[in-house]
Order: C-alpha cells, then structure tokens, then sequence
C-alpha cells in the first residue's frame, strides 16, 4: 500500500445480465480489502456496452450486494463526492476530455470499416505479427477528416502512442517493470456510439 494515501477500490460490473457468484466473489474481495485498510469500497456501473444492456440488472446488482451486506461507501442510489457512478451518466465529462486529447494531438479520429480491421488483423495472424492497428488514419489530413465527418463516416477515436520510447515504472506487485511503446496498441478511447471504452 503506498503510504499517506486511502485505499479506494471499486466493483465495476456492467449489468449485461444478472450479478454471478464470480462478481459476487470480486466484490467480496476488494469490499474486505478496503474495510481492512480503512478505506472506501466503490460501485460504479459500467453501462457502455449498450447493446447487450439487461433491464433490470442494476436493480438486481443493489439489492443483491445490500442482501450478500456488501454494504458500498460511494456509487448508485447512495451517490457520493465523484457522482455520478453510472458511466453513461459520465458521457459528457469524457466528450471534453477527448476533445482535449484531438485538439493537442495525442488522439486522433480512426474511420477504419470493421472490415478492414478484420482483413488487417487476419494479415498480421497470416505474417505471425502482433495484432495492433495499423495506424492508417493517423495519416488523414485536416480536409480528409472535416470530409468524413460531413458525410457521416462512423469513427472511433484512438489514443496516439508515439513509437521509440522506453516507458518505466514501479508497480506494487511487479516491481520494476519497463517496455517499448512500440508494443502498444492505439487503443480505443471513444466508440462510435459515442460511449467510451474501458480498459
């Protein structure tokens, strides 16, 4: 545990379905981690994934962990000082951050169809290579995107990792830990639903 600092852990089910023993037992875990270091056990809801949202499900997780009496400090229903707890409530402090992250360039807008992604991906299996996008929209220029974006071309929003640099690191568990930017995807930050993916 770093020192001078509260333990805050959280349980961020997304409610596709109905709570399993498997979340139940993730709960269990930090809920007893936090209660143990004297710190804050948090819910947050991640609804992103909208087309395979449950009815119900985020009704169904509260009254389970109030009955299971895994009593939370800060999410849904109680509310708390980082609120709100349910991330498409969230969508719009995410929308000024990414435009924040285009504006300086360390994102960029992927127009690339699911297609291609797939033949890419296929070709880099093919070639034993490691599966990363290809960062070809990073090339658009300012009109090629100003024209995708008046036609309505769906696009998804990708973080920019500059190649050649050496990223270092002290983790709790691991240690030292240390790679080459190289190896990392430009990941996505905003789907084109407009909701944003956690990693």
């Amino acid at each position: 545990m770093l020192e001078n600092e509260k333990v805050r852990v959280r349980f961020a089910p997304s409610p596709t379905g109905f709570l399993h023993v498997g979340g139940l037992r993730t709960a269990l875990y930090n809920y007893l981690f936090a209660r143990k270091h004297g710190g804050v056990f948090i819910v947050r809801i991640e609804d992103t994934d909208r087309s395979r949202y449950v009815e119900g499900a985020l009704e169904n997780l509260v009254e389970v962990l109030k009955w299971t009496g895994l009593d939370y400090d800060e999410g849904p229903v109680k509310g708390g000082p980082f609120a709100p707890y349910i991330q498409s409530e969230r969508l719009s402090i995410y929308q000024h951050h990414v435009e924040t992250l285009l504006g300086s360039g360390t994102a960029y807008r992927c127009f690339c169809t699911s297609e291609r992604l797939e033949a890419m991906r296929k070709e880099q299996e093919k070639r034993r290579l490691p599966s990363k996008y290809d960062s070809t929209c990073l090339s658009l220029n300012d009109a090629e995107i100003k024209e995708n974006l008046e036609k309505g071309v769906p696009f998804v929003v990708r973080m920019r990792i500059s190649d050649g640099r050496r990223i270092r690191f002290h983790d709790i568990i691991r240690e030292e830990v240390e790679f080459l930017s190289d190896q990392l995807d430009d990941q996505v930050l905003l789907k084109s639903d407009g909701f944003q993916v956690d990693h």
